[in-house]
Protein backbone atom coordinates (compact mmCIF):
# COMPACT_ATOMS: atom_id res chain seq x y z
CA UNK A 1 0.00 0.00 0.00
CA UNK A 2 1.09 3.44 -0.19
CA UNK A 3 1.29 5.82 3.08
CA UNK A 4 -1.27 7.23 4.62
CA UNK A 5 0.66 10.39 3.82
CA UNK A 6 0.44 10.02 0.62
CA UNK A 7 -3.39 8.71 -0.28
CA UNK A 8 -4.38 11.82 1.90
CA UNK A 9 -2.71 14.25 0.09
CA UNK A 10 -4.65 12.99 -3.25
CA UNK A 11 -7.98 13.80 -1.48
CA UNK A 12 -7.32 16.99 -0.75
CA UNK A 13 -5.66 17.38 -3.93
CA UNK A 14 -8.73 16.13 -5.36
CA UNK A 15 -11.29 18.35 -3.17
CA UNK A 16 -9.77 21.62 -3.57
CA UNK A 17 -9.68 21.15 -7.99
CA UNK A 18 -12.97 20.06 -7.87
CA UNK A 19 -14.72 21.66 -5.05
CA UNK A 20 -14.56 25.98 -6.04
CA UNK A 21 -16.10 27.00 -2.67
CA UNK A 22 -13.50 24.24 -0.79
CA UNK A 23 -15.87 23.01 1.74
CA UNK A 24 -13.83 22.24 4.30
CA UNK A 25 -16.26 19.11 5.29
CA UNK A 26 -15.24 18.03 1.78
CA UNK A 27 -12.23 18.28 2.11
CA UNK A 28 -11.99 16.11 5.26
CA UNK A 29 -14.44 13.38 4.00
CA UNK A 30 -11.65 13.54 0.65
CA UNK A 31 -9.06 12.97 2.85
CA UNK A 32 -10.61 9.90 5.16
CA UNK A 33 -12.14 8.38 1.60
CA UNK A 34 -8.11 7.87 0.96
CA UNK A 35 -7.47 6.30 4.15
CA UNK A 36 -10.37 4.60 4.17
CA UNK A 37 -9.89 0.76 2.63
CA UNK A 38 -6.81 0.12 4.40
CA UNK A 39 -9.22 -0.42 7.07
CA UNK A 40 -9.86 -3.62 5.71
CA UNK A 41 -6.02 -4.54 7.53
CA UNK A 42 -8.18 -5.43 10.82
CA UNK A 43 -9.05 -8.24 9.03
CA UNK A 44 -5.69 -9.65 9.52
CA UNK A 45 -6.61 -9.31 13.16
CA UNK A 46 -9.65 -11.83 12.85
CA UNK A 47 -7.44 -14.48 10.95
CA UNK A 48 -9.28 -12.80 7.03
CA UNK A 49 -6.47 -14.21 4.94
CA UNK A 50 -4.75 -11.71 2.19
CA UNK A 51 -5.77 -13.21 -0.67
CA UNK A 52 -9.66 -13.60 0.30
CA UNK A 53 -12.09 -11.11 -0.72
CA UNK A 54 -12.42 -9.40 1.94
CA UNK A 55 -8.99 -8.83 2.75
CA UNK A 56 -6.31 -6.63 2.44
CA UNK A 57 -6.70 -4.88 -1.07
CA UNK A 58 -9.57 -6.94 -1.55
CA UNK A 59 -13.15 -5.41 -1.35
CA UNK A 60 -12.45 -2.26 0.44
CA UNK A 61 -10.53 -1.48 -2.52
CA UNK A 62 -12.75 -2.12 -5.24
CA UNK A 63 -14.84 0.01 -7.39
CA UNK A 64 -18.29 -0.89 -6.01
CA UNK A 65 -16.88 -0.16 -2.78
CA UNK A 66 -16.25 3.18 -3.82
CA UNK A 67 -19.46 4.07 -5.15
CA UNK A 68 -21.31 2.83 -2.46
CA UNK A 69 -19.21 5.09 -0.28
CA UNK A 70 -19.02 7.99 -2.16
CA UNK A 71 -23.28 7.22 -2.76
CA UNK A 72 -23.60 7.47 1.12
CA UNK A 73 -21.38 10.32 1.67
CA UNK A 74 -23.03 12.56 -1.08
CA UNK A 75 -26.80 11.78 0.36
CA UNK A 76 -25.89 12.49 4.05
CA UNK A 77 -23.29 14.91 3.78
CA UNK A 78 -23.67 16.24 0.12
CA UNK A 79 -26.38 18.98 1.10
CA UNK A 80 -26.77 21.10 -2.03
CA UNK A 81 -23.81 19.75 -3.95
CA UNK A 82 -24.27 16.09 -3.75
CA UNK A 83 -23.01 15.30 -7.55
CA UNK A 84 -19.37 17.62 -6.12
CA UNK A 85 -19.42 15.11 -3.44
CA UNK A 86 -20.15 11.88 -5.01
CA UNK A 87 -17.58 12.89 -7.91
CA UNK A 88 -15.09 14.07 -4.99
CA UNK A 89 -15.78 11.33 -2.85
CA UNK A 90 -15.84 8.72 -6.14
CA UNK A 91 -12.45 9.58 -6.88
CA UNK A 92 -10.99 9.86 -3.81
CA UNK A 93 -11.71 6.45 -2.84
CA UNK A 94 -10.69 5.31 -6.29
CA UNK A 95 -7.62 6.63 -5.68
CA UNK A 96 -6.78 4.31 -2.65
CA UNK A 97 -6.69 1.07 -5.11
CA UNK A 98 -4.99 3.26 -7.98
CA UNK A 99 -2.10 4.04 -5.39
CA UNK A 100 -1.93 0.97 -3.94
CA UNK A 101 -1.61 -1.02 -7.67
CA UNK A 102 1.61 1.41 -8.46
CA UNK A 103 3.19 0.38 -5.47
CA UNK A 104 6.12 -2.57 -5.25
CA UNK A 105 4.51 -5.05 -2.80
CA UNK A 106 1.60 -6.93 -2.00
CA UNK A 107 -0.97 -9.23 -4.20
CA UNK A 108 -2.33 -6.98 -6.21
CA UNK A 109 -5.75 -4.53 -5.69
CA UNK A 110 -9.45 -6.47 -6.33
CA UNK A 111 -10.53 -3.42 -8.15
CA UNK A 112 -13.57 -5.77 -9.37
CA UNK A 113 -15.05 -8.11 -6.19
CA UNK A 114 -16.99 -9.36 -6.02
CA UNK A 115 -17.58 -9.31 -9.59
CA UNK A 116 -14.40 -10.72 -10.36
CA UNK A 117 -11.77 -11.87 -7.58
CA UNK A 118 -8.58 -11.61 -9.41
CA UNK A 119 -5.99 -8.62 -8.07
CA UNK A 120 -4.35 -6.40 -10.38
CA UNK A 121 -1.19 -3.81 -10.38
CA UNK A 122 -0.51 -1.15 -12.86
CA UNK A 123 2.66 -1.85 -15.00
CA UNK A 124 4.19 0.96 -13.52
CA UNK A 125 4.97 0.21 -9.49
CA UNK A 126 7.20 3.05 -8.92
CA UNK A 127 5.94 3.42 -5.41
CA UNK A 128 7.65 1.51 -2.46
CA UNK A 129 4.98 -0.34 -0.76
CA UNK A 130 4.67 0.95 2.67
CA UNK A 131 5.04 -1.28 5.97
CA UNK A 132 1.76 -2.06 7.68
CA UNK A 133 2.17 -0.86 11.33
CA UNK A 134 3.63 2.83 12.78
CA UNK A 135 6.87 1.02 14.24
CA UNK A 136 7.66 -0.08 10.93
CA UNK A 137 7.39 2.75 9.24
CA UNK A 138 9.89 5.14 10.96
CA UNK A 139 12.49 3.29 9.48
CA UNK A 140 15.44 2.59 6.61
CA UNK A 141 11.84 1.01 4.62
CA UNK A 142 9.70 4.28 5.60
CA UNK A 143 12.06 6.73 4.33
CA UNK A 144 12.07 4.90 1.35
CA UNK A 145 8.17 4.51 0.67
CA UNK A 146 8.17 8.47 2.02
CA UNK A 147 11.09 9.74 -0.80
CA UNK A 148 9.11 7.33 -4.17
CA UNK A 149 5.77 8.81 -2.70
CA UNK A 150 7.19 12.58 -3.07
CA UNK A 151 7.97 11.85 -6.29
CA UNK A 152 5.31 10.49 -7.39
CA UNK A 153 2.85 12.02 -5.34
CA UNK A 154 3.39 14.97 -3.54
CA UNK A 155 5.59 16.79 -6.62
CA UNK A 156 2.45 16.11 -9.36
CA UNK A 157 -0.04 17.45 -6.39
CA UNK A 158 1.66 19.96 -5.44
CA UNK A 159 2.01 21.03 -9.24
CA UNK A 160 -1.43 20.15 -9.60
CA UNK A 161 -2.75 22.37 -7.04
CA UNK A 162 -0.06 25.38 -8.24
CA UNK A 163 -1.66 25.46 -11.72
CA UNK A 164 -4.81 25.63 -10.24
CA UNK A 165 -3.82 28.39 -7.98
CA UNK A 166 -2.64 30.41 -10.58
CA UNK A 167 -5.62 29.85 -12.88
CA UNK A 168 -7.80 30.93 -10.20
CA UNK A 169 -5.57 34.19 -8.96
CA UNK A 170 -5.61 35.23 -13.29
CA UNK A 171 -9.33 34.61 -13.41
CA UNK A 172 -9.99 36.87 -10.13
CA UNK A 173 -7.57 39.28 -11.50
CA UNK A 174 -9.17 39.63 -15.32
CA UNK A 175 -12.93 39.21 -13.06
CA UNK A 176 -11.91 42.47 -11.15
CA UNK A 177 -10.80 44.58 -14.23
CA UNK A 178 -13.77 43.81 -15.85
Amino acid sequence: MASIFGHGVIGFTLAKIIDRHNAKWLIVCAIFSTILPDFDVIGFKLGVPYEHPMGHRGFTHSILFSIIWALVLAVTMGRKNKKIWFLVILLSTLSHGILDAMTSGGMGVGFLIPFNNNRFFFPFRGIQVSPIGVRDFFSEWGLKVFLSEFKYVFVPSFLILFVRFLIYRTKGFVDDKN
